[in-house]
């Protein structure tokens, strides 16, 4: 029969023997209780089950907010809109498509949450203790390249506003005249401050994280509002919802609205195979899924409405469509209000890019080596690595970016099909979470010397479908679906495979297990 296992008070853990500190260690993501039995090999403090989960539901749809709120969202819900879809079929495929982000969030919340522990360690019940490095190392990878290309892309706009000011800088942003390796001078100055803004914002730890996210998220609606509205009056209140320069018609309507729903989901992709590393700090699982519903469905839709309104209004007040908004600021004629507006989605890529691309690679890169690598280490290996990809010389070669990111994308679906198909499937909800940090083969996670073969055989199967649809000419057509494909293949592989491979929730009744 099995033993669900309750959370501790900080009383009742130093009573059973377990660690909350070890030595100076500065816990950045939050202070772990270990317990003695935990192999050093396994555990250190930013990977130990937590010993206080406190975030609300507000932390929870900030987080949504930062992760909405940047030039990259804006640009993808501005996107939909030109794809010669009418106004009123890019909300439906808007609302579906990020109620599908939702469900799966919640899936994949549920397991972390309930134990305290980020992706990496979760996954340690999938592929094994030692095989989760597999999806770590990759999920890691990801990250490191976007947060290069994000830090970038908030340069850039720092960069317009620069030159805006001080006319003089102009020759030092053009990289022809002031340039090395692909970026000018003052991109390199930018880039710099903005890749030192964030460090220190992550250095500080998680809850300085989250009090910036908090703060982050509703500042961007402030001067979104105050951007709409300017523009809205300067069109005269009267603008053209169909952004689009061709309709469509037939079956070409429905598979557009099909391909526009994928790619809500896809753009979604990444932070929602780790939000465990972020669900892990939620008080309650129905506080999770409160700050998913209004920082996904609610939050996503009015931000949405705005993005369209701003790019509408656009076209008759500079007599063209913009749907870049640091394209869109660069217009504004008023010094302060480019000030403003500049700063404030500079702050809005620095909050996407510390959820999305920092803490996730933090925790990764951690669960390799805990006892060498800490989570604040992990961050910057990550950060040191965006440098190193010379991210400008990947967003300007489009070619690179696309083989590149998108040989490591065909991953996401499957890793998070493999993950929710055991978790819910297999093993029934039920995590031990004193196995996820011993090597002992006895462990009910130890599997074949610290691997799973069944989830490692299902992620392969899964990712060569979702490369196949990426690369392979004739296939082409599937593109914009390869995350569900990945997806669909990794879970019903798993769920298949896994049980005629030994591999069942049997072994976890005679455990203490959390549910």
């Amino acid at each position: 029969m099995t033993q669900i296992q309750q959370p501790l008070s900080e009383s009742a853990a130093d009573a059973a023997g377990f660690a909350t500190h070890h030595g100076p260690h500065d816990h950045g993501a939050g202070t772990g209780l270990i317990k003695p039995s935990y192999d050093p090999r396994l555990a250190n403090e930013d990977l130990a089950p937590l010993k206080d989960q406190n975030w609300s539901w507000y932390n929870i749809f900030a987080f949504w907010m930062s992760d909405v709120h940047s030039v990259g969202g804006y640009v993808t819900a501005g996107s939909l809109f030109a794809l010669g879809l009418t106004s009123w079929q890019v909300f439906i495929c808007l609302i579906v498509g990020i109620t599908i982000v939702l469900g799966f969030c919640n899936l994949v919340a549920k397991p972390s949450q309930r134990t305290g522990v980020p992706y990496p360690v979760i996954c340690r019940a999938v592929f094994g203790v030692l095989g989760a490095n597999i999806p770590a190392i990759i999920r890691g990878l990801i990250a490191v390249a976007w947060y290069g290309i994000q830090t970038y892309l908030a340069s850039a706009s720092l960069d317009i506003l620069l030159v805006r000011i001080w006319p003089n800088l102009e020759p030092y942003s053009n990289v022809a005249q002031h340039g090395f390796l692909g970026l000018s001078a003052l991109g390199y100055v930018t880039f710099a401050i903005l890749w030192v803004a964030q460090a220190a914002v992550f250095w500080t730890g998680m809850d300085t994280i989250r009090r910036f996210i908090d703060f982050a998220g509703p500042a961007v609606y402030v001067v979104m509002i105050a951007l709409c509205v300017y523009l809205l009056s300067k069109a005269g209140w009267s603008v053209d919802l169909n952004l689009s320069n061709h309709t469509l018609s037939g079956t070409s309507v429905f598979t557009t609205m099909l391909a526009a729903t994928a790619l809500v989901v896809s753009y979604f992709s990444g932070p929602m195979l780790n939000f465990g590393d972020f669900s892990r700090y939620g008080k309650t699982f129905k506080a999770v899924k409160q700050g998913n519903f209004w920082g996904l469905p609610v939050n996503f839709v009015f931000f949405s409405l705005l993005t369209v309104l701003t790019a509408a209004a656009t076209l008759p007040v500079y007599g063209k469509l913009i749907t870049d908004p640091v394209e869109t600021v660069g217009h504004i004629d008023n010094t302060y209000a480019l000030v403003l507006a500049a700063l404030t989605f500079a702050t809005a890529t620095i909050g996407i890019n510390i959820v999305a691309n920092f803490v996730s690679p933090a925790f990764d890169f951690s669960n390799v080596a805990p006892q060498k690598i800490s989570w604040r280490m992990g961050g910057m290996i990550a950060a040191v690595g965006s440098v190193l990809l010379t991210p400008w010389n990947l967003y300007n070669n489009p070619e690179t970016i696309h083989y590149t990111l998108d040989t490591l994308g065909a991953f996401i679906g499957p890793l998070f099909g493999v993950l929710i198909a055991h978790y819910y499937a297999v093993h029934k909800q039920r995590v031990c979470i004193d196995d996820l940090f011993t090597l002992d083969p006895s462990g009910a996670y130890h599997y074949k010397r610290g691997y799973n073969p069944p989830a490692i055989i299902a992620t392969a199967l899964a990712a060569l479908c979702a490369l196949a649809v990426v690369f392979v000419p004739g296939a082409k057509v599937l593109d914009d679906y390869s995350w569900f494909i990945g997806c669909g293949v990794g879970f019903v592989a798993y769920a298949l495979i896994a049980p005629r491979m030994g591999v069942s929730d049997r072994v976890l009744d005679s455990k203490k297990c959390v549910k």
